[in-house]
């Protein structure tokens, strides 16, 4: 493994966003590289673009040495003490959640016209869901995930197939990514969950019971790609753990695991109807190597490992995402009728593009192939149809016009949908 991890797509980002007038804002789960991004990659294109270094200011508020600063009172007079002439200041600001009232500082850094801003953020709880609202118009959101597969082939050092199954089972975390050993990867997974993200948490939200938290997060880790809702969790709870906990707490545990970006909540689309159907929905984590950690690395089904994985490379790519359902009416063998639901296992939308994608690990007889396209069959728009495998030897389209290709096609290359 090499020990540079290139984010081009999101450095990308940041080089168009430059001069905006806006506040950049990386959010993310944390270590997933938004500070690598910012004051490593982002930093070094100044700095060969001719920007002089006292014209970059750094702040990093997770540091211990920087905990001043987090009082607004000492940071603002200090970032205002660094403007030495009229040129353009680079402000790239780590962690920016850390600094209280960090809004109405922000706003005063980006209403002078020399100042520039960038900074990360790593819990949603304190950055809204709506950036731009929360900044009054000028937050300009870049969301960042751990590794896509491409990125983390591009500094493995294996064949793909190799690469696939290093990839489902410990993550793109680039940090563990770059550790030698499996037992190296098992052990900084479970110290991350653990010392990082769980304490994060607790603290954060002053959690008091922290097991009921961990068993939630156990069931969400054991049940990815599955209908589920905190009703439903709050029985297995009773009956398995002889739990009182309530509905109610299970939905605020679980906003607090998606304000980490621990996990992100899928909806259902009744795409006949043309309406959000509600509860029960699906959960996804960000990080397969966090979610098996969690589970202690037992249930590594591939089937369900691809579907979180098509579902995160989704929104790597921008896509907004839902769970399709459609309501139909068969006979049964009795000859009288039944309905039956069907489900697509996504459906994307970017601007006027919209796909259909049906995660399938093995189309290995008829029968399987007629399931996996049964419901495509009844979606009546043109809109593309595609079915992911492990097994399609190259993208081809079938007699019906719907485009099949396996996981690697998809995955390592950004235009795959647009065959």
């Amino acid at each position: 493994m090499t020990k540079e991890i290139k984010r081009d797509y999101y450095l990308t980002q940041l080089i168009q966003r430059k001069d905006n007038g806006m506040i950049k804002i990386v959010t993310g789960i944390r270590r997933c590289g938004k500070s690598y991004l910012l004051r490593t990659l982002f930093k070094k294109h100044l700095t060969e673009s001719g920007v002089p270094n006292d014209h970059i200011i750094e702040m990093a508020f997770d540091l211990y040495e920087n905990i001043e600063y987090r009082d607004p009172k000492v940071f603002y007079p200090w970032a205002r003490e660094q403007l030495k002439d009229n040129g353009t200041y680079y402000f790239l600001l780590d962690e920016i959640q850390l600094l209280d009232d960090f809004v109405s500082v922000l706003n005063g850094l980006a209403d002078k016209k020399n100042c520039d801003v960038f900074v990360t953020g790593s819990n949603a709880k304190f950055l809204s869901r709506d950036i731009a609202t929360e900044f009054g118009g000028r937050g300009d959101e870049i969301h960042m995930y751990p590794l896509s597969f491409s990125e983390f082939m591009a500094a493995y050092d294996g064949n793909k197939y190799d690469g696939w199954n290093e990839y489902i089972t410990y993550g793109g975390i680039p940090l563990v990514v770059l550790t030698e050993t499996e037992e190296q990867k098992v052990a900084l997974l479970d110290n991350l969950l653990k010392e990082t993200y769980i304490r994060d948490i607790v603290q954060r939200n002053n959690i008091r019971n922290i097991d009921e938290m961990e068993t939630l997060l156990n069931v969400l880790s054991s049940a990815i790609g599955s209908l589920t809702n905190p009703n439903k969790l709050q029985k297995t709870f009773k009956s398995v753990n002889k739990s009182k906990i309530t509905s109610t707490t299970i939905t605020k545990y679980i906003e607090y695991l998606k304000d980490a970006f621990l996990i992100e909540e899928v909806n259902r689309y009744d795409i006949k109807g043309k309406a959000y159907i509600g509860t029960p929905s699906k959960y996804y984590f960000m990080d397969m190597g966090l979610r098996n950690s969690r589970i202690n690395y037992r249930q590594l089904e591939v089937t369900h490992a691809m579907e979180n994985v098509i579902y995160n490379e989704l929104r790597m790519r921008g896509f907004l995402v839902d769970i399709g359902n459609i309501t139909v009416t068969e006979n049964d063998k009795d000859g009288k009728p039944t309905r039956k639901y069907l489900e697509v296992d996504f459906i994307c939308s970017k601007g006027s593009k919209k796909f259909y994608i049906q995660s399938a690990y093995v189309l290995g007889s008829p029968e399987k192939m007629e399931q996996e396209l049964k419901a495509y069959y009844k979606i009546n728009d043109s809109f593309k149809k595609i079915v992911i495998t492990s097994d399609t030897p190259k993208p081809f389209y079938n007699d019906d016009g719907i485009l099949l290709m396996n996981i690697y096609d998809f995955l390592l290359n950004p235009a795959s949908m647009d065959f």
